[in-house]
């Protein structure tokens, strides 16, 4: 039914991690293959593409659904449907800001000073269609650029201003360039051509394969405890489960003592556990999840 596009490069292992994690598993006959399959009835065919290219195949209508930064939704100006933000790795899960960087040295201090300079500057840029329309915007005259990498390094024999990814600009200051303006803040999205989203049926696989994803990254971190305590040391134990909504609680079959479940944070169960213990809790027992789903 679906076509997927799935992300190369930095983000393919964690993406198919998150994938297999939501049962949902991608096959291929080796790492280097581009056609994969999921053993999902919702979903027909799977590609492994550069997240660059995703947008623009999405909103062509190439593909159902795919995962791509707002990056690379924006640069193209690609007609898509954003299901959500998906923040499933270390590369995603801080955005990166698209930034307009000047030398250290020079006098401009903001995009004003920019527009006002008596004649075009040079820009060197991964994203000349995104950067053009930002400068056009805000009245800037320039000649941008394509750059093929190291776009920090172009100022200031190559050009005048770059336009930049960075997530701290440690990266940029080390270059010895100041910001003067963000253009983007992008997240990695799950996003869905709009043709297909229109579809009832096509819309309502792509919502549970949402669901299988959202709810696989919700239970990262988190365990779920289960213990019997009796009923004069429950409220103590109560108040030392920090857990997502009130815990469960519910009374043994034959006495007075109560069972007790509650999703925690993996980061907190090394001094939990024993405070619970302290706190009069028995039979504790602490198990992996694999998703939660609100």
């Amino acid at each position: 039914m679906l076509r997927l596009v799935l992300p190369k490069g930095s983000l393919e292992r964690a993406t198919l991690d998150l994938f297999e994690h939501a049962d949902l598993t991608v096959t291929r006959s080796s790492d280097v293959e581009y056609k994969a399959a999921i053993d999902d009835p919702r979903v027909s065919e799977v590609r492994i593409l550069r997240p660059q290219e995703i947008a623009g195949y999405v909103s062509e209508g190439l593909f159902d659904l795919g995962i791509t930064g707002r990056d690379w939704i924006e640069e193209p100006a690609a007609d898509v449907v954003s299901l959500g933000e998906l923040h499933y790795s270390k590369a995603t899960a801080r955005p990166i800001n698209v930034v307009l960087a000047v030398a250290e040295s020079s006098p401009v201090r903001t995009i004003a000073d920019l527009a006002a300079a008596p004649g075009p500057i040079r820009v060197s840029t991964e994203y000349p269609r995104l950067t053009s329309r930002y400068l056009e915007e805000h009245g800037v005259k320039a000649d941008v650029v394509l750059s093929y990498g190291a776009t920090e390094a172009k100022i200031p024999d190559i050009c005048d201003a770059v336009v930049d990814i960075t997530e701290t600009g440690r990266a940029l200051r080390a270059a010895e360039l100041r910001v003067i303006a963000t253009i983007l803040v992008s997240h990695t999205e799950l996003i869905a051509n709009p043709a297909s989203y229109a579809d009832p049926e096509k819309r309502h696989a792509m919502e549970q394969i949402h669901t299988l994803l959202d709810g696989t990254l919700e239970a990262r971190g988190k365990v779920l405890v289960k213990l019997n305590v009796g009923e004069p040391n429950l409220p103590a134990v109560i108040e030392l489960l920090p857990s997502m909504k009130s815990p469960t609680v519910s009374k043994l079959f034959g006495g007075d003592d109560y069972a007790v479940e509650a999703v925690v944070s993996k980061s907190v169960i090394n001094t939990l556990i024993p405070a619970l213990k302290d706190a009069g809790a028995t039979d504790i027992i602490e198990l992996p999840l694999a998703k939660i789903v609100h």
